[in-house]
């Protein structure tokens, strides 16, 4: 697939929104056929299957993409935690505050720069990483699909949100 995609990237892509002679507007227009839909409802799906393995340990699933941060990298900023999980500080602080309140995480004021918050795991916020440790294989067996094209998948979707971030920078 991914061959497939870089023979792509040297041809002009032709004007996907001007529908094909003899094909509808209405068609074209379907839901089932954008792109944006079949990546909504798979979001949505994801959260579902989530939610309940994530409800014995307590956190929501926005909480725990936080803790995965924090798992790989402890004592951050907001703002590394925010470029990590593509998400603003506003979103950020409240969810921060809620872990806080958990038990799970410490906000601290940088020394050197008091607009800076560091965030670092408690003791019990670096205990539940191995009680969630086997949530991706459940996840994983969850899809029906091998290792390999979940990889595979993984990878088509960070390529397509990177080539989304830059085209949304050229606007």
């Amino acid at each position: 697939m991914q061959k497939k995609l870089n023979a792509m990237e040297s041809k002009p892509m032709r004007n996907i929104s001007t529908p094909q002679v003899g094909v509808s507007t209405a068609k074209v227009l379907s839901v089932d056929l954008q792109l944006c839909f079949a990546l909504y409802s798979a979001s949505l799906s994801m959260t579902k299957t989530y939610k309940p393995l994530l409800a014995k340990l307590k956190l929501t699933y926005p909480q725990y993409l936080v803790l995965l941060v924090l798992w790989e990298k402890d004592g951050v900023t907001v703002n590394n935690i925010g470029e990590r999980l593509f998400s603003d500080s506003g979103t950020l602080t409240p969810m921060l505050k809620r872990l806080e309140k958990l038990g799970l995480i410490q906000r601290q004021r940088a020394a050197e720069d008091e607009r800076r918050v560091i965030i670092t795991l408690t003791e019990q916020g670096k205990s539940l990483q191995s009680q969630a440790a086997d949530i991706h294989p459940q996840i994983a067996c969850s899809t029906g699909c091998t290792l390999d094209e979940l990889k595979e998948l993984n990878n088509q979707l960070i390529l397509l949100r990177t080539n989304l971030i830059k085209t949304l920078a050229k606007t």
